[in-house]
């Protein structure tokens, strides 16, 4: 199985990007991609924009091409003041431009972690119900709260017993 794996982050030090990455370690066997959407910034959309440019951007085609490339997505969601952070919001207005089905029937494991208590839950909670309308089949999902209680950054990997349960399971269900 080829996945797809990338943190809805425009953080160069992303603790989404972090936990994405040790997720995608535990899909032994299976191809993974990673993907920085710092690679895919665009003019902010709008609809003026995108008559003015003659259309959609490259690079949404490009991201698209991506995801149809593979089997499944694993997405880490960062929240920014409750919902997703704009670069990331950007990019999937643009994608959404060429087409609703953005995720394109892919299988996902969707995930989110902050420092807080609420582990980025709100955004991915949102992301959750979204993903569907979009051409998403959601395996499941995981939030990690109080990430640098619970994330060795040196070691790579969840130091919480119950959590990394809980995301090898998720990662089972997404290759299964």
């Amino acid at each position: 199985m080829r996945i797809l794996a990338f943190a809805a982050s425009n953080s160069s030090t992303s603790i989404n990007r972090n936990l994405v990455e040790y997720a995608a370690s535990l899909a032994e066997g299976h191809e993974i991609e990673t993907l920085d959407i710092h690679d895919f910034e665009m003019p902010i959309f709008s609809e003026d924009r995108e008559r003015e440019m003659g259309g959609v951007p490259q690079l949404a085609h490009d991201f698209l091409a991506r995801i149809k490339g593979v089997d499944a997505l694993m997405i880490s969601h960062a929240e920014h003041n409750g919902a997703f952070p704009a670069s990331f919001k950007n990019l999937f207005d643009w994608c959404s431009r060429l087409g609703a089905e953005v995720w394109q029937g892919k299988k996902m494991a969707l995930m989110a972690t902050s420092d807080g208590q609420g582990g980025a839950g709100r955004v991915l909670d949102f992301a959750v119900k979204a993903a569907p309308n979009f051409g998403g089949e959601v395996v499941g999902h995981l939030s990690v709260p109080h990430y640098s209680d619970v994330f060795d950054e040196e070691a790579g990997k969840l130091t919480d017993a119950e959590l990394d349960a809980a995301l090898s399971t998720l990662v089972g269900k997404l290759v299964s």
